[in-house]
């Protein structure tokens, strides 16, 4: 039976439909609530206390997640039990970071220290070549992390689109540049036709073997042998690419800031796991997280939600959770084939405070959509600046959430308008819109481990509760195919519009 076909199910549809208090309100009728919605493990407050969702609400979502076999799925995952049913895989990024199941590290470490030490040649640059989750995760971990960091600066190219490898190479001395190519099956166009460009690169600057500056990090070891590649981290088949930044995938982190680094990015994740895997479903961060993922997306048909990261070294995980999300689970049929009846995964999307509350956020506050947001921080500032500047950060971060939830009465509007009664409508805000706030002590690798984990511990348990596979991403292969035809001259058999565009681009 499929999650949607549960009492549970019926349930939850009963209660989205009946009317809903102010959240707001809810604090005065649930006394507990700020505490039973604010769990903090790992150094991390994550604050669900101003979302549209009651404690009753809650309850009836983990009657939903215990119906739908969120525990026995959470068991078999970290097991290493096949839960990735279209491919027949296991997901075993959860043993990548277990401290007794480590040993795929050793060899990325013990690389990551010869590069640190110059056994590759000398080393101040770094192009990390790959793309989709071998280039985001990467990426993410080394600008949060990376700044004033001792080893070699690191530049992510993974577009195929010239200008991104371009960018890379101006800001690389050739003979002091180490290339990493990640692909799991080392067949990627985008990946290996840059690889290509850059190896060009180096010959045409005078490196004598440019292959030989080339670390390979794939589960196809064989193919980066074949071409040449002596230097081989493998990962396992079973690990997503969008899961993979665990594996020999973070070797640039490793490279930037040191094996201890990369080793306390797993200690972190490896707690959070803990608390996944133990904690009851009703007081578990990454699971009440996920209820209310289903609640706003499935039940009440909220189809977007916003993450803005309150904090400059974390830029990039909005869209860094863009593909955890939706690659995992943008799906419309069940794990068994069947068409589902309601709205999946959100789209998600997002920014940078305070950048972002100078362009989106007047929709967020005015606008006819009123989807849920996220707020994410770090109470520890990431430089020696002024102290001002982390004050009024987060200041502007806490006040976004206030202001979302309270709004502005039409009196009060009035008020400010001075008694301008159009001009009150425009000043207006209706207030009553959710939001959670993720409140991170400090930004060391260990808390952004943890913060990771949660994510992907999160979407794991939504795509549980709406009967989906998180673990294939088919809907990026019929892209990839039609591309491959085109980029071979291939021509008929195609709509009007895109022959049409073909031709006018000479292609």
């Amino acid at each position: 039976m499929l999650p949607h076909q549960t009492d549970a199910w019926a349930a939850l549809a009963d209660l989205a439909a009946a009317p809903a208090s102010p959240i707001a309100s809810l604090f005065a009728t649930e006394p507990r609530r700020l505490e039973a919605l604010t769990p903090t493990v790992e150094g991390i407050r994550f604050d669900f206390s101003k979302l549209p969702l009651t404690l009753a609400q809650l309850q009836a979502l983990a009657a939903l997640a215990a119906e739908a076999g969120l525990p026995e799925w959470r068991r078999k995952m970290a097991g290493g039990e096949v839960v990735n049913g279209s491919e027949g895989r296991a997901a075993t990024h959860m043993a990548l970071r277990d401290p007794a199941r480590r040993g795929e590290q050793a060899a990325l470490l013990e690389t990551a220290a010869r590069i640190r030490a110059g056994a590759l040649g000398p080393v101040r640059h770094v192009i990390h070549i790959g793309i989709g989750g071998s280039a985001l995760g990467p990426q993410l971990l080394v600008d949060a992390l990376g700044a004033g960091a001792d080893g070699p600066e690191v530049h992510v190219a993974a577009n195929i689109d010239g200008a991104a490898l371009a960018r890379a190479f101006d800001a690389c001395d050739p003979a002091e540049t180490l290339l990493i190519a990640v692909s799991k099956t080392f067949t990627t166009q985008e990946t290996l036709t840059n690889l290509a460009s850059a190896l060009n690169w180096l010959a045409a600057n005078g490196v004598a073997d440019p292959i030989s500056r080339v670390v390979a990090v794939t589960a196809a070891p064989d193919k980066a042998k074949a071409k040449g590649i002596s230097e081989i981290l493998p990962f396992a088949d079973s690990v997503g690419g969008r899961y993979s930044l665990w594996s020999a995938v973070g070797l640039p982190l490793a490279i930037r800031c040191g094996p201890a680094a990369f080793e306390a990015l797993l200690d972190g994740a490896a707690a959070m796991d803990r608390h996944f895997l133990k904690t009851p479903l009703g007081a578990n961060a990454p699971v009440m997280a996920a209820m209310a993922d289903v609640w706003q997306a499935c039940f009440l048909k909220k189809p977007t939600r916003a993450i803005f990261a309150y904090d400059e070294r974390l830029r990039l995980l909005p869209p860094y959770l863009q593909q955890l999300e939706m690659e995992s689970n943008g799906k419309s049929v069940a794990r068994d084939g069947t068409p589902l009846p309601f709205p999946t995964a959100a789209i998600s999307w997002g920014g940078t405070g305070t950048d972002a509350q100078h362009a989106v956020f007047q929709l967020l506050h005015q606008g006819t959509h009123a989807d849920p947001i996220e707020f994410v921080a770090v109470a520890t500032p990431g430089h020696g600046l002024d102290p001002i500047h982390h004050r009024l950060l987060l200041a502007n971060c806490f006040a976004q959430g206030a202001a979302l939830l309270k709004g502005r009465t039409q009196a009060e509007a009035l008020a400010e308008a001075g008694g301008d009664a159009a001009l009150a409508r425009a000043k207006g805000f209706p207030g009553n819109r959710g939001s959670a706030t993720i409140l991170i002590d400090r930004l060391t690798p260990d808390r952004l481990g943890a913060l990771l984990a949660f994510y992907e511990a999160r979407t794991f348990s939504a795509a549980v509760m709406m009967g989906v596979n998180p673990f294939d991403q088919w809907g990026v292969e019929l892209g990839k195919q039609v591309a491959n035809r085109l980029s071979a001259g291939e021509t008929g058999g195609f709509d009007p519009s895109t022959e049409a565009l073909m031709k006018a681009a000479g292609l």
